[in-house]
C-alpha cells in the first residue's frame, strides 16, 4: 500500500496540477484566465482573431506548469528552446514581422494615395501619437513615481503602439525591449481590434456636423505605370532618408511591386494568402509564449495599457486635426474625418471613417478617400519605427 501511495504521490508531484500549488502558482492561474478571456474575445467577439487567437493560445500553453522544456524556455545564456522557442528566433531576428509586411504589400492598393498625394501628410500627422507617447513614457520613467524605469528603448517600444501596426510594434520591441514583447504585442493588437470603438468618439469630438458632411470628389484613375513606379520611388526615398527602415519599407514595397507588376500572379496569391496565414500563426503563438506570469503580471504592463490607449487616441486626434487644417487649406474640399484613417490599421480605420460619413449622410461615401491616408499610415509607421531604431539601437 505504501508503494502505491509513493507512486501516486510521485505522479502528482510531476503533474502540472501540482505546479499550481507551488510558490507563485496562483499567478499562472491568473494568466490562464487572461488567455481564456482573449480567446473568447477572438472567437466570440472576433477581435483581431487572426493574431489574437494564436497569441492567446500561446499564452495558455506557456502558463501551464512544467511544460516549459517542451514548449518554450530561455536558458541562463539567453538561448531559446522548446518547439516554439526555436520558432521564436523568427520573432527575435525580425524575420516574421518583415515577412508579414511583404504579404501586406501584396494585398495593398496604393492607388488612392497616388491619386491624392496630399493625404500622405495625414498619414504622417497620425504618427504624432508615437512620438508624444514616447516623450510621456520617458517622463514617467525619469520621474518614475517609484513604479518603473522606462528608458529610451522601452519608451520607443511603447510609443510605437500609436502607429496601430502590430508587426511594426513587434519588430521594434524585439530590437529595443524584448522583455516587454508580450505586453506591447497584446496591447497593440487589442487596441487595433477596438478601432471601431475608440475612433468614432474622437472624430465626433473634434469635427463639426458640417465638416463630417463634406463630400469629396472621386479620385482620378491611376495608371499601371504609376502603380509600378510608386513602390520603387518610395523605397529609394525612404531608405535614403531613414536607412534603418529599410527592412520594413523594402518588404512592404517589394510585395506591392510583385502585385502591381502583374507578371507573377502565383507569387502574389501565395503572399496574400498562404504565406500570410502561416507567418501569422507562427508570430502569434511565439509572442504568446513570452507572456508568462512573471513577465506579464507587472505594474509596467498596466502602464503600457494606459500609455497604449493614449498613443492611439493622440494618433487619431492628430490625424483629424491635420485633416481640419487641410480642409481649410482646400476651401472645404477635404473631409477632415479621413485624417483619422492615418493610423496603420488597414482597412479598419478607413471603414470607420466611411461609416461615420454614412451616419451623417447616407450618400457620403468616403472609403476610397480614407484609404489614401490609411495606406500612408503603414508607410509612416514603418518610417517612424526606423527613426526610433536609428536613435536607440
Amino acid at each position: 500500500m505504501d508503494k502505491i501511495w509513493e507512486i501516486l504521490k510521485a505522479f502528482f508531484e510531476s503533474s502540472g496540477i501540482a505546479g499550481f500549488f507551488a510558490n507563485g502558482g496562483y499567478l499562472n492561474l491568473i494568466m490562464i484566465a487572461v488567455a481564456l478571456l482573449l480567446l473568447f474575445l477572438a472567437i466570440k467577439k472576433k477581435f483581431e482573431p487572426y493574431l489574437l487567437l494564436p497569441i492567446a493560445f500561446g499564452m495558455l500553453l506557456v502558463n501551464l506548469p512544467f511544460v516549459g522544456k517542451e514548449i518554450f524556455y530561455k536558458d541562463a545564456d539567453g538561448n531559446y528552446g522548446g518547439v516554439f522557442g526555436f520558432l521564436y528566433y523568427g520573432v527575435k531576428l525580425g524575420i516574421y514581422p518583415c515577412l508579414i509586411f511583404l504579404c501586406i504589400g501584396a494585398t495593398t492598393d496604393f492607388g488612392p494615395l497616388i491619386a491624392n498625394k496630399k493625404t500622405m501628410l495625414l498619414g504622417a500627422a497620425a504618427q504624432f501619437g508615437i512620438f508624444i507617447t514616447f516623450i510621456g513614457a520617458i517622463a514617467i520613467g525619469k520621474n518614475g513615481l517609484g513604479w518603473t524605469q522606462f528608458d529610451g528603448k522601452i519608451a520607443s517600444a511603447i510609443g510605437i503602439i500609436g502607429g496601430a501596426d502590430g508587426p511594426t510594434a513587434i519588430l521594434v520591441t524585439t530590437k529595443l525591449a524584448p522583455e516587454y514583447l508580450s505586453s506591447i504585442a497584446i496591447v497593440a493588437y487589442s487596441y487595433m481590434a477596438l478601432v471601431p470603438v475608440i475612433q468614432p468618439p474622437i472624430i465626433r469630438l473634434l469635427t463639426t456636423k458640417k465638416e463630417r458632411q463634406i463630400k469629396m470628389e472621386m479620385p482620378r484613375e491611376v495608371s499601371k505605370t504609376e502603380k509600378i513606379l510608386f513602390p520603387i520611388i518610395v523605397t529609394i526615398v525612404s531608405v535614403l532618408i531613414v536607412p534603418s527602415a529599410g527592412a520594413l519599407i523594402g518588404c512592404l514595397m517589394l510585395g506591392n511591386l510583385i502585385k502591381e507588376s502583374g507578371v507573377v500572379p502565383q507569387i502574389t496569391e501565395t503572399l496574400s494568402k498562404t504565406l500570410m496565414y502561416i507567418v501569422t500563426i507562427l508570430l502569434g503563438v511565439c509572442v504568446g509564449c513570452t507572456a508568462d506570469a512573471q513577465t506579464f503580471l507587472t505594474v509596467d504592463t498596466i502602464l503600457i495599457f494606459v500609455l497604449g490607449i493614449i498613443a492611439f487616441s493622440i494618433a487619431t486626434a492628430s490625424g483629424v486635426l491635420a485633416g481640419k487644417i487641410m480642409c481649410v487649406a482646400t476651401h472645404g474640399k477635404v473631409n477632415p474625418m479621413i485624417g483619422a484613417a492615418g493610423v496603420s490599421a488597414v482597412p479598419m480605420a478607413a471603414r470607420v471613417v466611411h461609416k461615420e460619413g454614412i451616419r451623417e449622410d447616407p450618400t457620403n461615401f468616403l472609403l476610397m478617400h480614407a484609404m489614401g491616408p490609411n495606406v500612408a499610415g503603414v508607410i509612416g509607421s514603418a518610417v517612424a519605427a526606423g527613426v526610433l531604431l536609428l536613435l536607440f539601437l
